[in-house]
């Protein structure tokens, strides 16, 4: 999408270095995970004090982990190469080896948590909201309706919406939804 910023769950990240170092005891990986959670607890630090990261800081975590990246590539560089499965298309890479791309090829989305103070070091909060449709799904099997369907993730999607606002949630509910949908607009 066109001028929107992204930003990637650094807990899927943590998970999947947890297991290249459990599983595949990729040394780069340690470094890695070692190095995005100081990252996040200084970014924590600075938002609890309400300050920006020094740009010092911010240039010695973006360093370190260019290196470490770097690292990592030659490491899978040296592997021998995996055995082609399919007559078509690129050969097979290792699990690490695909990590290490995308973290190579989308740093900025990795770190951008470093320089905006409103972007959260994982997007847990995102997946908690779908996670209720999906429970939904799993238990009853689902709607009876596609319009049933529509209108639990309106409700749920406005709950979640006036939790993150600090709206209070019995006034959102029995307010006026013209008057919710403006205000939504305008922040």
């Amino acid at each position: 999408m066109k001028g929107v910023l992204h930003a990637l769950c650094n807990a899927h990240h943590l998970r999947e270095l947890k297991a290249l170092i459990e599983i595949e005891k990729e040394d780069w990986a340690g470094k890695m995970q070692r190095l995005l959670r100081l990252a996040c607890h200084l970014t924590n630090l600075a938002r609890e004090r309400d300050v920006p990261l020094k740009p010092g800081l911010i240039a010695l975590i973006e360093r370190r982990y260019d290196a470490i990246v770097a690292q990592g590539l030659a490491f899978h560089d040296a592997q021998p190469a995996l055995a082609k499965t399919r007559r078509r298309g690129r050969p097979p890479r290792r699990v690490g080896h695909n990590l290490l791309l995308r973290l190579s090829t989308r740093r900025q989305d990795v770190l951008r948590f470093l320089t905006d103070p409103t972007v959260p070091f994982t997007n847990n909060i995102a997946e908690q909201d779908g996670r209720m449709m999906k429970l939904r799904q799993k238990i009853s099997g689902g709607f009876r309706s596609e319009e049933g369907a529509k209108d639990f993730a309106v409700i749920r999607s406005v709950l979640s919406t006036a939790r993150k606002q600090g709206w209070n949630i019995l006034q959102t509910l029995t307010g006026d939804p013209a008057r919710m949908i403006t205000h939504l607009r305008v922040h």
